[in-house]
């Protein structure tokens, strides 16, 4: 709780700090609203537009939240799935990989265009964004559990499935909250990605909107509103990873 405390103390005095730099540069070079708004303007189109942000907000978060949880779930089944078969390794991981040598955003416009402009194509568009990075982070802990356990338990004729759920999952579980950490940053990113390629509502869809009608303020406001969430949801991804390591994870040597 106090690593988070220190974190979050962290990110205001670094957002009070882009707050300054933002309104110097406004102010040192004039530029007009309809370029780049002052902050003071748009805290007060925020404001003002509050149940129009809030609305679309609400779009946004759900599928960023939905599309974590599955894609999360996904990565670390694929993740033991690997380190169980040795078989699968051979089959799966260049698919995995050729996979995602597939920019997202190439995807997208398929992805709308198969599933509609509903949230269904936003979830796996964020879906497709972390499901990676859990994967890799999380096979790679558990590729990494110390070769004199493995032995031990070996020895011992532990059960494979005893030995993966007991033994090489605790000690990856510091992997795992590394890769759900880095999910919580992209998460956002495919959301609005997704908005972006084809939306009737969410943040990106208001950006969107805002920016044909020259409306910066607005834009900036809605991103204002994204950037909020994904720190907030940063922090409790961390906090989530810290719990479980600490609760379930295997104690250092």
């Amino acid at each position: 709780m106090k690593a988070m405390s220190t974190g979050l103390l962290r990110a205001l005095l670094a957002a009070a700090f882009i707050v300054v730099l933002w309104q110097a540069v406004v102010s040192l070079t004039g530029a007009p609203h309809f370029i780049l708004p002052g902050p003071v303007r748009v805290a007060q189109t925020f404001w003002t537009s509050r149940d129009l942000i809030f609305e679309n907000a609400l779009v946004t978060w759900a599928q960023i939240v939905i599309g974590l949880l599955l894609g999360a779930l996904f990565g670390i089944y694929t993740a033991i799935s690997l380190a169980i078969s040795p078989a699968s390794r051979v089959m799966m991981r260049p698919f995995i990989v050729f996979a995602q040598a597939i920019p997202v955003f190439a995807l997208a416009p398929v992805i709308t265009l198969w599933l509609g402009y509903g949230m269904a194509s936003k979830i796996v568009v964020v879906v497709l964004m972390i499901y990676f990075p859990v994967a890799s982070a999380f096979f790679d802990g558990l590729m990494r559990t110390p070769q004199g356990s493995l032995d031990l338990a070996q020895t011992m004729n532990a059960r494979p499935l005893y030995t993966m759920f007991r033994l090489r999952v605790p000690h990856a579980l510091p992997a795992l909250a590394s890769g759900l950490r880095l999910a919580a940053v992209a998460a956002p990113m495919g959301s609005v990605i997704g908005e972006w390629v084809g939306a009737s509502q969410g943040l990106g869809h208001l950006m969107l909107l805002a920016n044909g009608r020259a409306q910066t303020d607005l834009m900036f406001a809605a991103l204002l509103a994204l950037a909020v969430f994904t720190v907030l949801l940063y922090f409790i991804v961390d906090l989530f990873g810290r719990w479980l390591t600490q609760r379930y994870g295997e104690p250092a040597a």
